[in-house]
C-alpha cells in the first residue's frame, strides 16, 4: 500500500510517476524500496489515468451499516445431515426451552 500511497502523493503534487521519484518518496517516508514492487507499480501506473479512478471511486456509494441497527434476534439453528440415504434432521433447543427444563430441575 505504501506504494500506492506514494504514487498518489506524487500525483497530489503534479509530479512525476517515476522509479527513482517514488524511490524518493518512500525513503522520506522512512521505507525501504524493493526495486521489483517500485517497477510493477510504475509500469501498472502509466496505463492508468488516476484522476478518473479518483472521480468514480468518490461517487461509488459505499454499503454502511448504521451503528443504531437493532439486532436481530437469533433463531434456533437447524441441523440436517444425510446418514445412509436417510435425511436426519436435529433441531437445536431454543433459550425459552432451554430455561424451562433448567427451571424444573431447580423448582
Amino acid at each position: 500500500m505504501e506504494y500506492i500511497y506514494a504514487s498518489l502523493l506524487l500525483h497530489s503534487a503534479k509530479k512525476e510517476i517515476s522509479e527513482d521519484s517514488l524511490k524518493k518518496v518512500l525513503s522520506a517516508a522512512g521505507l525501504e524500496a524493493d526495486d521489483v514492487k517500485v517497477k510493477m507499480v510504475v509500469a501498472a501506473l502509466k496505463e492508468v489515468n488516476i484522476d478518473e479512478v479518483l472521480r468514480t471511486a468518490a461517487v461509488t456509494p459505499m454499503a454502511v451499516t448504521p451503528a443504531t441497527a437493532p439486532a436481530a434476534q437469533p433463531q434456533p439453528v437447524v441441523e440436517s445431515k444425510e446418514v445412509e440415504g436417510k435425511k436426519e434432521e436435529k433441531k437445536e433447543v431454543s433459550e425459552e426451552e432451554l430455561s424451562e427444563g433448567l427451571s424444573s430441575l431447580f423448582g
